[in-house]
């Protein structure tokens, strides 16, 4: 729940916040150079999912929608279950839910998601995309790498282990 409060919704609210802002001073399209040669801000609208696949279909926001509603259950109904064990997959999840539940206010609202942040090097240029995208991005990183590593122990005393203390 502490990670709720200190990681996940501040994430959520910047970026729908940039959104936002994006949305009130951008038209479809726009864009603004902020270091040439390397960084925009651009509007893009992708109704598709990662690098706008799928953007052309009618069903997609309908089925990325309903996608993403399930991955929040099935994240939920893990996490219950105590799944994500040590501070790795604590804070994995909570860049995961801010990240799910970024893109899917923005599908219950547009239509779409913004997407906004665009980067390129000479030729080269990356997908355009935004803040929840990046929390998912790191959120599967920090899973990979929490999948080959042994699991934590917390370093605070249970309440068995406070108890059996104070007796002795």
């Amino acid at each position: 729940m502490r990670l709720l409060l200190l990681l996940t919704l501040p994430l959520y609210l910047l970026d729908q916040a940039t959104k936002f802002a994006i949305v009130r001073h951008f038209v479809e399209g726009e864009s603004s150079n902020v270091i040439p040669g390397f960084f925009n801000l651009a509007r893009v609208h992708n109704k598709g999912i990662a690098f706008g696949n799928f953007s052309d279909k009618p069903f997609a926001n309908t089925l990325f929608t309903v996608v993403a509603l399930s991955a929040l259950a099935a994240i939920i109904f893990y996490w219950l279950r105590g799944a994500f064990a040590g501070r790795l997959n604590g804070v994995a999840v909570a860049l995961l839910v801010s990240g799910i539940l970024g893109n899917l206010t923005d599908r219950l609202i547009h239509g779409y998601v913004v997407d906004f942040l665009d980067f390129f090097v000479g030729d080269w240029h990356w997908y355009t995309f935004n803040i929840a995208d990046s929390c998912i991005c790191i959120a599967a990183g920090l899973l990979f790498i929490s999948a080959f590593r042994t699991p934590e122990e917390d370093p605070r005393p249970s309440a068995d282990n406070v108890e059996t203390e104070a007796a002795d």
